[in-house]
């Protein structure tokens, strides 16, 4: 795992619009998805879901193992996401990403990854917890990409509902904690 590591740190994003989820407009030639889910009201539930984020939690609450063991996100650094195929003890998927940015406001806390080569996929997903004027807070996932490993262009209806499946997971371990007092 550690020589996938050092490689995965010395790769470049696999796609040019790096930091695009950034911005309201995802870059065009990509599948987009933009999902998001009301997680209650004030500054605590902000801090309480925003912490959770930054801590991997959302990954790790997915079912993701993150490699190295998951300090508090940093723009730049990479990691390699680890998930098995249900029912099956081996191959673990492993996903090389780099976070490419973070966002800590008194209104807005998250950040994005982007891909490095070896991910099935190429683009970008951002986790950003904001609290609007009326002071609701919301948890939104963004992410825009397109297939790029072989088995993943092979299994294209697959893909399709896994990447769904795990932002609906996020998106549900997000609200659970940001829901615990």
């Amino acid at each position: 795992m550690r020589r996938r590591y050092l490689s995965a740190c010395a790769a470049a994003p696999s796609y040019p619009e790096v930091g695009a989820t950034g911005s309201a407009a995802l870059p065009p030639g990509y599948a987009w998805l933009r999902r998001r889910i009301h997680l209650g009201r004030g500054a605590a539930v902000l801090d309480r879901a925003g912490a959770y984020v930054l801590g991997w939690g959302a990954q790790l609450g997915s079912g993701f193992a993150v490699y190295p063991p998951p300090a508090r996100i940093a723009a730049g650094g990479t990691v390699l996401l680890r998930i098995g195929l249900p029912g099956l003890r081996l191959p673990r998927l492993v996903i090389p990403c780099r976070v490419v940015w973070t966002v800590e406001e008194p209104d807005r806390i998250g950040f994005a990854y982007g891909t490095l080569p070896g991910h099935p996929e190429c683009g970008e997903e951002s986790f950003v917890v904001s609290m609007d004027a009326a002071g609701d807070v919301w948890f939104e996932v963004a992410a825009f990409s397109r297939l790029a490993a072989w088995y993943a262009r092979l299994g294209r209806p697959v893909a399709a509902v896994l990447q769904h499946l795990a932002i609906e997971r996020y998106l549900r371990v997000v609200a659970r904690a940001a829901a615990a007092a």
